[in-house]
């Protein structure tokens, strides 16, 4: 076994995350798969990497040491990939991404049209992951923006292949006035008498992923709504007609408050998803690097998801009495 660059990334994730669980969520590992590579990685180093603990892990200091020189490599190695070699012909190369609702896709455009100016990209909007799948699988589309869900990871041919972007909760949006209001997160059973705007089948696990966790709360709702239309939804929740859930990048409206869901029930992973035979594997590096970024801006931008990130991060989590440890504790 050689050291290579997925492994440096591994580490890089499970620093900056806190824990094996939490980095391996936002990979797209299992965490046994993720625990079982660490272990290799640090034999192969020949020292541990980090100290493990009920709160998570920390760097020791060979470990830090590591990272650092880590993400030097890495930051090496993305520069690399945006590296174009010179067009005698003044070629244009044009790329098909297609994408689902996500704020992402301004912020995305914007940076590519600067880091790769030679690159003509084309934009179509679709509701459905699953939709996104076919479309590529046809050849319609050369790259997508999609997502799956934990336990239900995003199927596809050969033809295809996907990289993770980042594995975020998902939260719930609730009219400013709800008697809720002033909790700092708010359970799925305290919601179960409340009608819920819930999108359409996706394709890959929606609305099937929040009917589960509404099942494992206690409850199904008893009245739904299907939107997914984000201005008017948001109109619609601040008039205190229902609730739903959302991405935690959503930046909510006067008269609409943004709240994670106690214990996290809820998790989406979003994802680039490809055509091996018609996009370069340095285009795939430079979306896949840009998207990662943007999605993390957004996600820096947004209070309700600081708040969380900082309760959830938390060095040492209480417990609520019965010795289960709060959300967030891996």
């Amino acid at each position: 076994m050689e050291l290579e660059l997925r492994h440096l990334r591994v580490l890089c994730a499970i620093a900056d995350a806190g824990g094996v669980g939490r980095a391996a969520a936002a990979l797209g590992y299992t965490q046994p798969a993720m625990s079982t590579q660490l272990r290799r990685i640090e034999g192969l180093l020949g020292e541990g990497v980090f100290l493990r603990s009920s709160a998570g892990v920390e760097l020791t200091a060979y470990g830090a040491q590591v990272v650092g020189r880590a993400r030097e490599i890495l930051a090496l190695s993305d520069n690399l990939a945006r590296l174009r070699p010179p067009r005698s012909s003044g070629a244009t190369r044009r790329l098909r991404l297609g994408a689902i609702n996500t704020p992402v896709v301004p912020t995305l455009l914007d940076v590519l049209r600067e880091a790769c100016p030679d690159l003509t990209v084309s934009v179509s909007s679709v509701y459905a992951t699953g939709e996104l799948i076919d479309l590529l699988e046809a050849g319609e589309l050369d790259v997508a923006l999609g997502c799956d869900y934990p336990g239900l990871p995003l199927r596809h041919s050969p033809k295809l292949d996907h990289r993770a972007i980042r594995t975020v909760p998902v939260f719930v949006a609730t009219p400013a006035d709800h008697p809720l209001a002033h909790r700092l997160e708010v359970s799925l059973a305290d919601l179960s008498e409340d009608a819920w705007f819930v999108s359409a089948d996706d394709g890959v696990g929606w609305p099937g992923a929040f009917y589960d966790a509404c099942g494992a709360a206690g409850f199904r709702p008893a009245v739904t709504h299907e939107f997914h239309m984000l201005d008017q939804l948001q109109s619609m929740i601040a008039k205190g007609l229902g609730v739903a859930a959302v991405q935690p990048t959503m930046r909510p409206v006067g008269g609409v408050l943004v709240k994670p869901l106690a214990g996290d029930p809820l998790w989406q992973r979003h994802l680039l998803v490809w055509r091996r035979d018609s996009v370069e594997a340095s285009a795939v590096e430079v979306v896949h690097h840009h998207a990662v970024r943007a999605h993390w801006q957004l996600l820096s931008q947004a209070p309700h998801f600081q708040k969380w990130v900082t309760r959830a991060y938390a060095p040492a989590r209480p417990t609520n009495g019965a010795g289960k440890a709060l959300p967030g504790t891996v």
